[in-house]
């Protein structure tokens, strides 16, 4: 059986969660579940609530995937807590694949887990992946060898399909898509700053300047701490 191990946090955003879940739950002999620091309730980005099945402690040492959702919100406040990314680094450093979906990717990074491997996130923070090492390749879904790193939000459920074909096969991935009829026509293609119209993007980003400012100081912190732990490693090693 399958063991997935899903990161759940406070005010991570929803859809980074069940989007990608809508198709890891659905593999077949696979035990899909939630993990934190402790069983009791958190509250989601949008107000749900849920619930860890298992703590960091009982969470299974060897993993077939370690995945990350995100959500900005929730995740900064993460790049410096020490229990959760020394919980990433442990689990990740033997799982057969570590994932994630928006800006998960820099809490992976941040555990020293993308150092050498290409990797994307969400559009207005994925410039922050190379302070952990991490090659910035702005898709969709990225694959470096067990690496696969989704976008933004939405993006997880291509994502989600992408990580079932590599579990379970090509056609059981397109099985699961025509399943939940996933096949998106969206009424605007706007959804990347790319082709988002003129000019939307930098006021997307004048809004949110203090949160940008905010995570880029949580990451050079998290890179620094990250730094740190190598070069004491160095130094055990006799370096």
């Amino acid at each position: 059986m399958l063991q997935i191990a899903m990161l759940i946090y406070p005010d991570m955003f929803d859809v980074d969660l069940i989007g990608p879940q809508t198709f890891l739950q659905r593999l077949g002999d696979a035990d899909v579940f939630y993990v934190w620091k402790d069983r009791g309730p958190i509250v989601s980005d949008l107000g749900v609530t849920y619930a860890a099945t298992h703590d960091f402690a009982s969470c299974p040492a060897n993993l077939d995937v370690l995945f990350v959702p995100g959500g900005l919100k929730g995740a900064m406040p993460l790049l410096r807590d020490g229990a959760v990314l020394d919980f990433l680094a442990d689990r990740g450093a033997r799982a057969k694949y570590v994932a994630s979906v928006c800006t998960g990717s820099l809490l992976l990074g941040a555990a020293g887990l993308l150092t050498g491997y290409k990797a994307t996130s969400y559009w207005m923070v994925r410039d922050l992946l190379p302070l952990f090492g991490a090659e910035l390749v702005p898709e969709r879904v990225v694959i470096d060898r067990n690496r696969v790193t989704g976008g933004g939000a939405t993006a997880g459920l291509d994502f989600g399909l992408t990580l079932a074909s590599l579990l379970r096969g090509e056609d059981h991935a397109k099985m699961l898509q025509l399943l939940v009829e996933y096949d998106p026509q969206p009424p605007y293609d706007a959804g990347a700053p790319e082709r988002a119209p003129a000019g939307m993007a930098e006021r997307i980003r004048d809004k949110r300047a203090g949160e940008m400012a905010a995570a880029r100081e949580a990451a050079l912190s998290a890179a620094k701490r990250l730094e740190g732990g190598r070069g004491r490693l160095r130094s055990s090693n006799g370096a």
